[in-house]
């Protein structure tokens, strides 16, 4: 698996002047292949940006990012990003929405069944490959974002506060859910969340941004055991990291 490396990067949005916003300023990170990472921060300290920038929606104003020593411009395959909003097709059922990259890519019929049996039950959903988006609830629309990123199997999953939506109880399943599909991949993530607990319980690295223009103020690392369970969220360690990096929010 290909690490990411971030060097050097700034990004301002605007032609200069008045209108010249700059959100990003001087980063240089390494997102080590196979680890589960997370990017905290305050609104407008440019973690969605600098995650979009990774997925090659755009380019930054200066430096560079690199996937496995190969500069990242443009989207590919390689890059997988799941989004706050839901992005399924309506007029698809759960399965087609899920072999849909690979439907493009010419799969063949025997495939994409394959594909569609695996990650129908990788993400929690079998027994709901015939339905509709508009039969399911905003968690299991997630799960089927989610089902059909991996599909396509890029090295890197991006995900931008996939669960912000959700109720508090869907989200800790769906936390725990995709730990275990983690687990079971090993696909370098970089998570971008508002939420510390989140955060924590997921996570290898937690990188903690600065107020626009957002710098690395602090790189968390957690050291708790694996597998993770929710208890977990209780034990004294947990909830030292959380009060550290609340700390650091605050400033």
């Amino acid at each position: 698996m290909p690490e990411i490396v971030v060097d050097k990067l700034s990004h301002t949005f605007g032609k200069g002047g008045v209108d010249a916003l700059t959100v990003l300023k001087d980063i240089d990170l390494t997102f080590e292949s196979g680890s589960f990472n997370a990017i905290i921060g305050t609104s407008g300290c440019g973690k969605s940006t600098l995650l979009k920038m990774m997925a090659g929606l755009f380019d930054p104003t200066d430096g560079e990012m690199r996937l496995d020593g190969e500069i990242i411009k443009g989207t590919n395959q390689r890059r997988g990003m799941v989004f706050q909003q839901d992005a399924v097709f309506p007029w698809m059922t759960v399965a087609k929405n899920i072999s849909y990259g690979p439907r493009l890519r010419g799969a063949s019929k025997d495939e994409q069944r394959e594909i569609e049996a695996k990650w129908t039950e990788m993400v929690g959903l079998k027994g709901f490959e015939d339905r509709w988006p508009r039969e399911l609830s905003g968690g299991m629309r997630k799960r089927v974002d989610i089902g059909r990123v991996y599909a396509n199997d890029p090295d890197v999953l991006l995900m931008d506060e996939p669960f912000g939506a959700l109720d508090a109880q869907t989200k800790e399943r769906m936390q725990s859910d995709l730990l275990n599909t983690w687990r079971q991949t090993r696909k370098t993530v970089v998570f971008v969340t508002h939420d510390i607990e989140e955060a924590i319980f997921l996570s290898d690295r937690i990188v903690v941004m600065s107020a626009r223009p957002g710098r690395v103020h602090h790189i968390e690392e957690v050291s708790l055991p694996r597998p993770r369970e929710d208890e977990m969220r209780l034990t004294e360690e947990f909830l030292a990291i959380k009060r550290r990096l609340w700390a650091m929010l605050d400033h």
